[in-house]
């Protein structure tokens, strides 16, 4: 079975970290751009950051930058987001999205592909 499996989130205190993972499993990611979206109750989806083929990263979001870094690790078929200084407007349902290409940079955010259920992130005190 194809598909994408994110874990790593919870909840965590405002200042805090998360690194949230993103598992390919049937596919290997080699091939793929994957970026990060994240929705919030009430909100539309907003998507994060992306990493190309080659590991390049694109942050489309401002209040993440600085924040928010994306890497990924081949040998592990799985892409990472790495979150620091968290706040309580970061709290949503975290997920990741692959999508095939021959381009090795920059990364595109995923419009069709692979798409994993999320995994929520909380921040409260």
């Amino acid at each position: 079975q194809l598909q994408l499996v994110e874990s790593g989130g919870g909840l965590v205190q405002p200042g805090g970290s998360l690194r949230l993972s993103c598992t390919a499993s049937g596919f290997t990611l080699d091939d793929f751009t994957i970026g990060w979206f994240r929705q919030a109750p009430g909100k539309e989806r907003e998507g994060l950051l992306c990493i190309s083929k080659s590991g390049s990263s694109t942050n489309y979001v401002d209040s993440v930058k600085g924040r928010f870094t994306i890497s990924r690790d081949n040998t592990k078929n799985t892409v990472y987001l790495q979150m620091n200084s968290l706040k309580a407007e970061d709290t949503a349902n975290y997920y990741c999205a692959a999508q095939w290409t021959v381009v090795q940079s920059p990364c595109v955010m995923p419009w069709g592909g692979y798409w994993g259920q999320g995994t929520q992130v909380t921040v409260s005190s």
